[in-house]
Order: structure tokens, then sequence, then C-alpha cells
């Protein structure tokens, strides 16, 4: 066995509020939400079986830990500790965030050596991106719970005011997540999740749009063809997913770590990995709506 820690999976979703909500609420078997739910039950028994020793979570902020007053285009929480945040109606009712400090410094140290220059947080509070996947994941945690069931690493982007990070540097930054992963000497099982998306549109004449065939399409090349889904322009996802569909680059970070696109830290070496094999898709789920957004969810597994 290796003896360095691995990537085993990546876990992609949406992380719509209202999600919580129905959770926090009791409303999970309610006519308009139990479809939802009922698709991330295969999600929490593979949990159940893929536990991995910690997870590096993709998110946004929505205006609660950053503001307009400072805006980092990639924030490596490095804390032993996150608090929900206040979105205003209170915390979410939710356990704290465990981090990995041991793996989020040594992460830290590899992916800014890679030229990535991550803004380091050492305190912050994490909002419904961050929580809606893990409650979505993990399921309902047990009243006085201390913690989640696995300590998570979060990875703040923004996708919120332009400009925003090309879908090409998010997977150049997966990849380099994937190296110094690899690259960390304590045999840790670590996933990579991206959140956020898919087709919603919160403002202006547009505002309610889903864009169902679009989304699926998107699915399909993010599992087949991520390097060619990577140059797809902003105003792609504007027009076609509409303004909040931005957050689907953050998808490709998650899609950056896997085998199959492992490359050198060199430049000049390999362009990718002679046996790596593609993931295997161990759940695809498309449903819509929740509140005005489209949901999607999907898990590869590396070989």
């Amino acid at each position: 066995m290796s003896q360095h820690a691995r990537i085993t999976a990546s876990v992609y979703t949406s992380h719509v509020p209202a999600i919580g909500v129905a959770m926090d609420q009791g409303r999970t078997r309610d006519p308009y939400w139990q479809p939802l739910f009922a698709g991330y039950g295969p999600s929490r028994r593979w949990m159940d079986a893929h536990r991995p020793d910690a997870i590096v979570l993709v998110y946004n902020d929505h205006a609660n830990a950053f503001s307009l007053d400072m805006i980092p285009t990639f924030a490596l929480g490095t804390a032993d500790r996150y608090e929900p945040a206040d979105e205003g109606w209170g915390p979410r009712a939710v356990p704290t965030v465990h981090g990995h400090g041991e793996l989020a410094a040594h992460l830290a140290q590899s992916v800014i050596q890679q030229d990535f220059d991550l803004t380091l947080i050492n305190r912050m509070t994490v909002d419904h991106g961050l929580t809606v996947p893990l409650s979505l994941m993990f399921g309902e945690q047990p009243a006085g719970a201390t913690g989640w069931p696995v300590p998570v690493i979060p990875l703040a982007v923004n996708v919120v005011q332009y400009p925003v990070p090309s879908g090409r540097r998010c997977l150049q930054l997966g990849q380099a997540i994937r190296r110094a992963v690899e690259s960390f000497d304590t045999p840790l099982r670590v996933q990579v999740w991206g959140t956020g998306g898919m087709s919603h549109q919160l403002q202006g004449p547009r505002a309610g749009l889903i864009n169902r065939e679009w989304d699926n399409a998107w699915m399909d090349r993010l599992i087949a063809d991520p390097r060619g889904l990577a140059e797809m322009p902003h105003l792609d996802y504007v027009r076609e997913a509409g303004s909040e569909g931005i957050e689907l680059v953050m998808w490709l970070i998650a899609r950056g770590a896997m085998a199959d696109l492992a490359e050198s830290a060199d430049p000049a070496g390999p362009a990718g990995s002679a046996d790596a094999s593609a993931p295997r898709v161990a759940h695809r789920f498309y449903h819509v709506p929740a509140s005005n957004t489209a949901v999607g969810h999907l898990i590869l597994e590396n070989p």
C-alpha cells in the first residue's frame, strides 16, 4: 500500500440554499422535495461504503466570509474549525466543520509552489455553499453532533464578482491539488468535491432560467471531454446557463484532480498518465426544480 495520500473519488453537486432549509425543517418527504432527496439516497449509501479520510470541498462564498471589500480568486481554508455562517436568518443548526490542518498546510505549500497564488484563510465562517453539500451526502446529523463525519478543507472560489477564473485555470488547479495530495506522506484517502450550479439565474428578465438540455450535455462533457470543456468561454455559461451558471467552473477543479488528467508538474513533462483510465461513474442524477435552480449531481471514482 502506498505511504502517500491519494484521491479516490470526486463528488459534484449543486448547493441550493433551499435544500438546506428543507432538511432543517423536516420537509424532505414533502411531494415537492421527495424526488430530489431520493436522488441522493444512492449517494449516501455510496458515502457509507467509501468514506474518505479528508475532503477538499470547492465552493463559493455568498457574501458571508467575504464581501466586495475583499475578493480572493482562490482561498484555501487552513483552520482547524469553521462555524456555520449567519446568512441573515441565523446559522444553520448543523455541526461545526472541522478542518485538516496538516493536509491543508501541505496543500498550501505545494500548490503555491506550483505557481497558484492562493489566499490562505485561518479564520472564517462557511455558508450554505459548503454545508448543503455535506448535508446532502451525509444526511441529517444527530442532535448534539460536534462535527461532520469527515474533516473538510474548504476551497472558496470567486464566481460572484467578475473577473472570475477561467475553466482552464480551474482544471489546472485541480491537477495541482492532485499532485499536492499525492506528495503528502500519510496514506490518506482524499475526495475532492466541486459544488454549485447548474443552470439558474436569480435576477433580471431571465430570472428562473433553467436549461435541461445544456446541463446534461455539460455533464456528458465533464465526464468524457474535460479538457475541451475547460475551454468554454464565460459568455457561453451566461448565455446558456444563466448568470449564476458560471458556478459550474468549480466542478472543473474537482474533475482536474482525477487520475486520467494527471500531468507532470513540469510544463515540459508528459501530457498525461499513460496508465490512467477514465473515471467510473458511480452515480449520476439531475432534477428540476429545487427552488429556482437545476440540480446536478455526479460521483466519479478513480480506477
